[in-house]
């Protein structure tokens, strides 16, 4: 039977494959995605969330000047702490530079922790309505002024099934929850429908593993590296910031505490290290959903996983 053009095209723009290299923080994911780009000659995708701020140039690890010369990187550095960047507006701008490449390279790798931001991409995400500044203004003085467990009963009352799910030590978390209600008159869970939008490629998703106490290992000098190369200075530049929500994030609102005295140096350093591991289990529980995932061992070979990748076709 002769296919139709629609399936012709279909099948055409199915060749298209982009490959999410996931993971927990530390694990190596920028190293090997570096690597696997360059053996496909293509372009690297940055989903992690915190690599967008140009001010955040220690403590969220981006790739050094050196790897962004090997490789195009796309979303590294592009946006300021003081502009409003949404999930909803970077898969908007993610699926446009994708699109672009798709022109020239059949593979596109795509790199970060940030689970949410990457399944934007690999899946979308529902339409939350963007909460006004005067209202997050609000909500933030509310916070400052009564403290996390007025925002936490608060959001009980609005949206007791998102109060279940989310982050309640996260303000802001907490606030976007109330805000969304404030503006709409709709619960956030309410409008989570889960629906996967149509995507013009296929997704191969890389999962990264290490044993437990060889990742702990790796957050540890980490951490240890950022000290040395400046993070306590780079965070005190920051502290008239430190209320932007880029800015509660591992590494920044520790030393956040130091400096208002509430802990101490040392304290500040080995709660960064503590925060980190904590932040790495709560990655490896969100990409246990990830099914018909690659997963590759830091000891396997990139030979052996551009193989698997290849017979996944």
């Amino acid at each position: 039977m002769q296919r139709s053009v629609v399936d012709v095209v279909l099948v055409w723009l199915m060749n298209n494959k982009l490959i999410y290299i996931a993971g927990p923080t530390c694990i190596g994911k920028t190293s090997l995605s570096i690597e696997i780009a360059k053996r496909l000659e293509t372009e690297i995708i940055s989903c992690d969330s915190r690599q967008f701020y140009k001010e955040l140039k220690i403590g969220t690890s981006p790739p050094s000047r050196e790897q962004l010369k090997e490789i195009n990187h796309h979303f590294i550095h592009n946006k300021s702490l003081l502009d409003e960047y949404s999930v909803g507006d970077y898969e908007e701008d993610a699926i446009s530079t994708i699109s672009n490449i798709f022109k020239n390279n059949n593979y596109i790798i795509i790199v970060g922790g940030s689970g949410l931001y990457a399944d934007s991409v690999l899946y979308g995400i529902d339409e939350i309505p963007k909460v006004p500044i005067y209202i997050r203004n609000k909500l933030n003085i509310d916070f400052k002024t009564k403290g996390l467990v007025y925002l936490q009963k608060r959001l009980k009352e609005l949206d007791p099934e998102y109060y279940k799910s989310v982050d309640l030590k996260n303000p802001n978390r907490l606030i976007r929850g109330i805000g969304v209600y404030e503006v709409s008159g709709k619960r956030i869970s309410s409008l989570w429908t889960n629906t996967k939008k149509s995507r013009e490629f296929k997704s191969i998703i890389i999962l990264m593993k290490s044993n437990r106490d060889e990742l702990y290992n790796r957050i540890n000098l980490r951490v240890d590296e950022m000290i040395k190369n400046g993070l306590e200075e780079e965070v005190y530049l920051l502290k008239k910031f430190k209320g932007c929500n880029a800015l509660n994030t591992v590494g920044y609102k520790e030393f956040f505490s130091y400096f208002d005295e509430e802990l101490s140096r040392e304290e500040a350093i080995n709660k960064i290290k503590k925060n980190t591991r904590n932040y790495a289990k709560r990655q490896i529980t969100w990409f246990k959903k990830y099914k018909n995932v690659i997963e590759y061992d830091i000891e396997d070979s990139t030979d052996n996983l551009l193989n698997k990748i290849y017979k996944n076709e």
